[in-house]
């Protein structure tokens, strides 16, 4: 039976002679990836633009932390409930669609979220933010396995280094648009009609993808393989989703940063999540992925035991800038490995993968806000601290990656 999937047929067109604009191979190939790594710029500056601003957004709906947690739940729950569909439709209708359609939908319900009058519109509004956001998840990575397949070495980073660099630039924007007290609204009509002009400047070049047939089922069973990489990717998005939604809260909060400098904490792990994606094939391939996977672990956690340690300015930052380098491999790594499994096609098992990681993602920020409740942010961050260890004892023993 024939599980390659989508990746063979991706670069069909590419390697064997001019693109349908007339350029040679090799300008086609590199084409592809800017049309791919702009995909994954667009979808970045959207999310970061939603994150930085939920300080702003939670003083508006005037909520604590425990009802803010169960809003933050909305987003994540939409990403599970579209996960077992995605590969689905990935796989059989192709990536390079579905790629276009939810990253076209995805832009047009940030505006959603920033006119959203309270707080159950907000809720729904985050909930589909999450679904459109899964469907582009999975069909550009699939596009970025078949542009790798291209290069033929590790690229899988510095696509995740778009996403990261348009986190960086949301986050940078964010703290311009509240410097000049610029209306959440305003902030992301302007950012959803940037996003619409990239992807259509870039959609035409995006890899042609083969329909796959109908029989491939919604849900398949991964392997073993498979579930460890879930399991590592599980720990690695918890953390990452918890800095995501709380990074800006416990500046504001823990640390009590004057106003101004409250988007510093998303800001500063965003920089370096951003930089450290950019060298994270260079340094996979000289320590070894699963050596990069437990530098990684090392650095969540410690810099959040710093942040935690001393909540003050100066060293939160100093801490974020660490966690920011450590969650910046993980997901790469362990969405690079998934798309080459043998045994379900690249969707299916980028599907599968994130099934299992995004888990993470939804337990994360709502568990950060009921421990904050009940005890304090500082002591429910320790539990991130928590989180990065796992990461690196369970790459320590994971035989896939090496």
């Amino acid at each position: 039976m024939d599980y390659s999937g989508e990746t063979p047929a991706l670069h069909e067109g590419v390697d064997k002679g001019p693109d349908k604009q007339g350029r040679p191979a090799e300008a086609a190939r590199v084409w592809k990836r800017l049309s791919v790594t702009a995909f994954f710029f667009v979808q970045g500056l959207a999310f970061a633009t939603w994150a930085s601003r939920i300080p702003d957004i939670k003083q508006y709906l005037k909520v604590d932390e425990g009802i803010w947690g169960n809003v933050l739940f909305a987003l994540p729950l939409g990403l599970m409930v579209s996960l077992p569909l995605s590969g689905w439709l990935v796989t059989h209708y192709g990536s390079r669609k579905m790629a276009i359609v939810g990253a076209i939908l995805y832009a047009l319900t940030l505006v959603g979220i920033g006119f959203a009058p309270g707080m159950w519109y907000l809720v729904g509004a985050l909930f589909l933010f999450g679904l459109w956001g899964n469907l582009v998840n999975i069909a550009i990575n699939t596009q970025a396995i078949g542009v790798e397949t291209l290069y033929g070495e590790s690229i899988m980073a510095s696509f995740h280094g778009a996403w990261s660099l348009a986190g960086f630039a949301g986050a940078a924007t964010a703290l311009v648009m509240v410097f000049f007290r610029v209306p959440t609204e305003v902030h992301f009509v302007v950012v959803s009609c940037t996003s619409l002009v990239l992807m259509f400047m870039f959609y035409r070049n995006l890899l042609a993808s083969g329909e796959r047939a109908s029989a491939q089922p919604v849900f398949v069973k991964p392997d073993s393989n498979l579930l460890r990489l879930g399991v590592i990717g599980f720990f690695g998005m918890f953390s990452e989703g918890a800095m995501f939604d709380w990074s800006g809260i416990y500046f504001q909060d823990a640390v009590q940063a004057p106003e101004k400098l409250v988007p510093l904490g998303y800001l500063s792990f965003m920089s370096t999540m951003t930089g450290g994606r950019f060298v994270g094939d260079y340094l996979a391939n000289r320590l070894g992925r699963k050596a990069m996977l437990q530098l990684s672990g090392v650095c969540i956690c410690t810099g959040l035991v710093i942040s935690v340690a001393f909540p003050m300015v100066a060293t939160a930052i100093a801490g974020f800038l660490l966690v920011g380098f450590g969650v910046s491999s993980v997901v790469p790594l362990v969405y690079g490995a998934a798309g080459k499994s043998t045994t379900m096609s690249a969707g299916m098992a980028l599907a599968a993968v994130s099934s299992i990681s995004f888990f993470g993602f939804l337990l994360g920020p709502p568990l950060i806000g009921r421990i904050a409740d009940l005890s304090s942010l500082r002591f429910s961050f320790a539990l991130v601290a928590a989180m990065g260890l796992c990461v690196s004892l369970l790459a320590s023993r994971a035989k896939l990656i090496k």
